[in-house]
């Protein structure tokens, strides 16, 4: 049988005796990650501070944890008006990925189109975002290639919607 080691906000640590060996694991909330594409074609970043983190300010993406079982794409619609003050009026699942094992979550990213005005207060509070700003696929390729963002799901995703982009299979309004 599980049993609870620790119980945080974001983070379960468990131990189960299987076959007489003793297996942790560790269950984080799920999340999601958005690109906002504008009409020019250019994505959405921000510059946000993280003072429990080793780099105090970071560039980022739209991203943030699934509230209460919340549906994924309500999440990401709110995620979005929290950090950058704009809706997409069209969300698409770009990516599902659910960890087993040791580690367990689930993570969703999305391409958010349709862009509109929507502010929602941020719960990390307005001064957490320094600044957002568009950015071009080959310029967030640059990021990646210079450390300036850290390669992860995020370098695929954009991957991919480079493709989708020379493909015209995203429509940007």
């Amino acid at each position: 049988m599980e049993e609870t080691k620790y119980q945080g906000k974001f983070v379960k640590v468990t131990e189960e005796l299987i076959e007489g060996e003793t297996w942790e694991r560790v269950y984080l909330n799920d999340g999601v990650e958005i690109f906002p594409i504008t009409k020019e074609k250019k994505i959405i970043l921000i510059k946000e501070r993280r003072p429990h983190e080793k780099n105090k300010i970071r560039l980022k993406f739209v991203t943030g944890l699934i509230d209460n079982n919340e549906d994924p794409f309500l999440t990401a619609n709110r995620e979005m008006q929290e950090e950058i003050g704009l809706k997409a009026q069209n969300l698409t699942l770009l990516m599902h990925r659910e960890s087993t094992g040791t580690i367990n979550n689930n993570y969703y990213q999305f391409i958010a189109t349709g862009l509109i005005p929507s502010k929602f207060p941020n719960p990390d509070g307005e001064d957490s975002i320094i600044s957002y700003q568009a950015y071009s696929i080959d310029k967030i390729e640059e990021f990646f290639e210079t450390g300036v963002i850290s390669w992860g799901m995020s370098a695929l995703a954009i991957l991919r919607i480079k493709k989708m982009l020379e493909n015209n299979e995203i429509m940007v309004e």
